[in-house]
């Protein structure tokens, strides 16, 4: 009953809001069923944790853990997101950078993104999943193209066909592992059940899966925005509305990357080498070293963020290539502290680039001056980012980079260099946009701010005091994943 409601609101809201989206209250009715959806989601959860993993519909649906904590974590970050649009969007429009048409799509759309995360994290099916990302492409490419400026269609543009290049990787992956499964659980034996994957994981092809590893890591990798597959990133963050931005960076990142662990699992368990984790692991690096050295060189506030999580998936990579108990509760806590933080950053982004009417760090000053919420919260939020202790992302950063020093000795000087040199970079250009002179209007709609320090405290509570519930969750995940 619980994941039918989780599955069946967003695509409601996406019919309703399709009719009515362009409508003086539609913001109202996403931000209603966004709410719902978040209290699916918190009722699927208490299930889980009293009754353990279920299947269920004829096993094509498998919850466990893993993906229950990041289904709360997508319906609350789409439920804040809902909240900070409702100003935002209203300000576009009247500022008429938005028509009721568009106003009709967005709406729609990001229900129907919410339905294909919550799909995608929910099925147990290895082809429903790829499904579900290529819908969430699809959804995103129709609203970073929101604007219909020539840059906001040439951003969608290179969307479509780097993800779809990428998801198109995906699909002969899924087909390998099809092909490896298939003479041990038969044609008709749910050869592409994750489930039934895992329980035979230890009888399937080595050869075949690991070529088929290589391919799900590169087309989901492609989502993930791991270099050199990450193009198509900062250009959909920078054209797009901010509040796509935000679940972009928050929400679908995630999912990708929890489509390439589900695949190493079954990988790791075949071929009992660390093949899946070396790759991920340098890939990771990878990006970690490319992202931070590009994030100096940004004049855009949205591209430089954008870099920003190009970097952070790298550190999540990293972790989840190690494997490991350790590394793993590192990883899942890092998902958890970017996606709050990221996509509070982005909305008070958003809110000042309204403000100012620009997108360039040299245009933006005195953010403090001219709205004190909006300045702390992007002073606050950027300092969390960059793991300055007692935030959230400080904690599972050290984690992370102590169990390198101990496994991997070799690759704590390229997370350290790089950590520093994105530090530098980030520190110094949001320094001068937070303090100083400001000619910056006052909004026509007060911005909601809420959300901002409620996921900012959040970060702060998880970099203090980890409740003991969610510290079990995230043991039993890492376990399971390691």
């Amino acid at each position: 009953m619980e994941l039918a409601a989780l599955l069946a609101i967003p695509l409601l809201g996406c019919a309703v809001l399709a009719l009515l989206g362009h409508r003086r209250g539609a913001p109202e009715i996403n931000g209603a069923f966004s709410l719902a959806t978040l209290a699916a989601a918190a009722a699927l959860t208490v299930r889980v944790i009293e009754n353990g993993p279920l299947r269920l519909w004829q096993d094509q649906f498998f919850i466990d853990p893993l993906n229950v904590f990041l289904v709360a974590l997508t319906a609350f970050v789409g439920f804040t997101t809902s909240l900070f649009s409702r100003p935002y969007m209203r300000v576009e429009r009247e500022h008429g950078r938005l028509t009721a048409g568009s106003m009709r799509l967005y709406h729609s759309m990001f229900q129907m993104f919410m339905f294909t995360m919550l799909l995608a994290l929910t099925t147990n099916n290895m082809g429903i999943l790829w499904v579900a990302m290529e819908g969430a492409t699809l959804a995103t490419v129709l609203l970073v193209s929101l604007y219909r400026t020539a840059a906001s269609l040439e951003a969608a543009w290179k969307y479509f066909i780097l993800c779809g290049v990428g998801i198109a990787q995906a699909l002969f992956g899924t087909i390998l592992l099809y092909l490896a499964a298939e003479p041990v659980l038969g044609r008709e034996g749910g050869a592409l059940l994750w489930t039934q994957l895992d329980a035979i994981k230890g009888s399937l092809e080595p050869t075949v899966l690991s070529l088929a590893f290589v391919f799900l890591l590169v087309g989901y990798g492609t989502k993930v925005g791991l270099v050199p597959l990450h193009n198509w990133l900062p250009d959909a963050h920078a054209e797009g509305p901010t509040p796509i931005s935000a679940v972009l960076s928050g929400l679908l990142l995630n999912v990708a990357i929890y489509a390439v662990v589900r695949c190493k699992v079954l990988v790791d368990g075949s071929l009992h080498t660390h093949f899946a984790g070396n790759l991920m692991m340098g890939f990771g690096l990878l990006s970690v070293g490319v992202a931070a050295f590009f994030l100096s060189r940004q004049r855009d506030i949205k591209r430089m963020f954008a870099y920003s999580s190009i970097e952070h998936m790298g550190i999540i990579t990293f972790a989840f290539g190690m494997g490991g108990p350790m590394a793993s509760f590192a990883g899942l806590l890092h998902m958890t502290v970017h996606s709050l933080t990221k996509s509070a950053i982005f909305f008070t982004v958003g809110h000042a680039v309204q403000k100012t009417g620009t997108q360039i760090m040299d245009d933006i000053r005195g953010l403090l001056g001219a709205n004190p919420t909006i300045g702390w919260g992007l002073m606050l939020g950027s300092l969390a980012i960059l793991g300055m202790p007692p935030f959230g992302v400080f904690a599972s950063e050290f984690l992370i980079l102590t169990t390198a020093m101990h496994e991997h000795p070799w690759a704590t000087p390229i997370l350290l260099v790089s950590l520093g040199v994105a530090f530098a970079a980030i520190f110094g250009k949001v320094q001068p946009m937070v303090f100083g002179e400001t000619t910056a209007r006052r909004l026509p709609h007060p911005p909601a701010i809420l959300p901002v320090f409620v996921h900012l405290a959040a970060v702060l509570m998880l970099g203090l005091w980890i409740p003991p519930y969610l510290a079990e969750w995230y043991r039993q995940a890492a376990k399971f994943i390691g």
